[in-house]
């Protein structure tokens, strides 16, 4: 809801009715995963996807019915369709796609999105399909379906979790930190850069920062939910800030802890912070290395790889190629 909900709001604000279409369950090679989602409004403006273009018409024409008071309805769309061809799931795929009027509890959700506040939409996919209600961190099982963030059908319920926004500290405003900062808002991080050292806990150097803070990183760990929306970044690259920092990280469940530093380096950390009295099973977490191995040479290559390897981690992936045949030798010079 997170990508439609400026648009949708909008449209509430000037009277315009609007039905919601859930992508709720894929097969094969569906081109849009479980809890993607399209707005359509009543004078007939689009926002979002479910399909990635293939779809997107015949769902309009399935909303425009439902807000002239035809019921939610859960619909299948696959290879073996009549209308496979002219929705282009020709290649295998089939989805299932909830589409319903906008309530109340879509409001509420906007709300709590608004305030990140972090909730889980409870969906009837069964016999009368819609949305139920909000589920918060309180309820049962709500904190693990919060951390996994994947959405779940269960039951004749479609679980859809809403954590709050990711937020990404990083600790040192070295040089790779300024374009990490840049890339990770783009995702949509919020991010917080901390430094001891003045000179580099400097506003001017990042722009796009919702928070730059001079202090000690432990300091400032010790006030974190450290949760699993989460993530640490550790680029100070020195052991007056880089033990106590790590040794702070992992008091706490961060979805993602990387510190900066070669093998050789980070062998050192881990006989420093073991003699130290940290538990070696808890060092496991901290990826270091940081990155994936994208043979980077620049500070922007460098955050890249450090982002990319925290998309991974936030997905469950180990961040390799994808699945699929194997590519084709280079021809020889």
């Amino acid at each position: 809801m997170r990508d439609v909900m400026t648009e949708v709001t909008a449209w509430l604000d000037s009277g315009d009715p609007v039905a919601v279409a859930t992508v709720i369950s894929t097969w094969g090679s569906a081109p849009r995963p479980a809890g993607s989602r399209m707005a359509i409004s009543q004078s007939g403006k689009i926002a979002g996807s479910v399909s990635g273009g293939c779809l997107e018409g015949e769902v309009f024409e399935q909303a425009q019915a439902i807000l002239k008071g035809k019921p939610a309805s859960l619909f299948h769309y696959g290879v073996s369709d009549d209308l496979a061809w002219t929705v282009g799931l020709s290649c295998g795929g089939e989805v299932d796609v909830l589409i319903e009027p906008l309530t109340g509890v879509h409001r509420n959700l906007i709300g709590a999105l608004q305030a990140e506040r972090p909730v889980v939409l409870e969906t009837d996919v069964g016999a009368a399909p819609g949305a139920r209600q909000l589920l918060t961190p309180a309820d049962a099982g709500v904190s693990d379906l919060l951390d996994q963030e994947n959405p779940v059908r269960r039951d004749g319920t479609f679980l859809e979790p809403f954590p709050r926004p990711p937020e990404l500290f990083i600790f040192g405003g070295s040089h790779v930190a300024i374009p990490l900062t840049r890339l990770a808002d783009g995702l949509g991080f919020r991010v917080t850069v901390v430094d001891a050292r003045s000179k580099f806990a400097d506003r001017e150097r990042f722009p796009e920062a919702r928070r730059v803070i001079h202090a000690w990183p432990d300091e400032v760990l010790k006030e974190l939910p450290m949760d699993g929306s989460t993530y640490i970044v550790i680029l100070t690259h020195d052991p007056k800030f880089d033990d106590p920092t790590i040794t702070a990280a992992l008091r706490g469940r961060p979805r993602y802890i990387g510190a900066i530093g070669s093998k050789k380096t980070h062998r050192e950390r881990v006989a420093r912070l073991t003699a130290a009295g940290v538990n070696p099973a808890q060092l496991g977490r901290v990826h270091a290395p940081i990155g994936l191995d994208l043979g980077a040479q620049t500070a922007e290559e460098t955050a890249l790889a450090i982002l990319s390897q925290m998309v991974a981690v936030r997905h469950g992936k180990q961040g390799g190629p994808m699945p699929g045949l194997a590519a084709e030798p280079a021809p020889a010079a």
